[in-house]
């Protein structure tokens, strides 16, 4: 068998401990994640020299190095109707976070590793979160929310993202059968969203 170079061997690691952790959660021992590689665990610490450091990396594999940087521009471009725009957005975000990894990965870490879904979170509501509201309310025609305000409506598009993010969690987590056709569901669930989000947006800055 071909001996493994150190950055075949290190990829080895994460990749396993990706279905590893999806799988068993973060409570899960580094020393059985060693024996499922076929490894030993001072090998393991060789290269990441704790089980934070690992979990670190799988961080940055599962949730950074698979966000789409074109998103940014994306949702930013006003030559593009908002409806097309978040179609395109949310159809690929989809792909992405519908993911067994990704999907048990955020609930094992909401139970157990906070930090980890503090640092997505905290960066899905400015790159998404922020811009789609501030789109949403040029296009609406209303002026800039007060602090209240603002945080009713992070509060209106977590609606969104959050009906989308469950239909992961009915089928990973639950195991409950979901529809096949992802983009037909996203495209009903954003035609909901939009058809109230004016008279959402209008209605928050009279009742605060």
């Amino acid at each position: 068998m071909r001996r493994l170079s150190p950055a075949e061997r290190e990829q080895q690691i994460v990749t396993k401990a990706i279905g590893y952790f999806a799988t068993h959660g973060f409570s899960a021992s580094t020393r059985e994640l060693a024996r499922e590689i076929g490894i030993t665990q001072p090998l393991l610490y060789r290269y990441f020299p704790s089980k934070d450091a690992l979990v670190d990396r799988v961080f940055q594999v599962v949730y950074l190095s698979r966000w789409n940087p074109d998103w940014d521009a994306l949702l930013r471009d006003r030559d593009k109707p908002l409806a097309r725009r978040l179609q395109l957005f949310y159809q690929q975000y989809a792909a992405m976070i519908l993911q067994s990894d990704w999907i048990r990965i955020f609930i094992f870490a909401g139970l157990t590793r906070q930090g980890i879904n503090d640092r997505y979170l905290a960066s899905l509501r400015e790159r998404v979160f922020d811009v789609v509201l501030a789109e949403l309310r040029h296009e609406a025609g209303v002026a800039a929310p007060t602090p209240q305000q603002y945080e009713d409506e992070i509060e209106f598009i977590w609606g969104l993202h959050a009906a989308i993010f469950y239909i992961g969690v009915r089928k990973y987590v639950y195991g409950l059968p979901v529809p096949e056709d992802t983009d037909r569901l996203i495209a009903q669930k954003l035609d909901t969203f939009l058809g109230c989000a004016p008279r959402a947006l209008k209605n928050l800055r009279k009742s605060s």
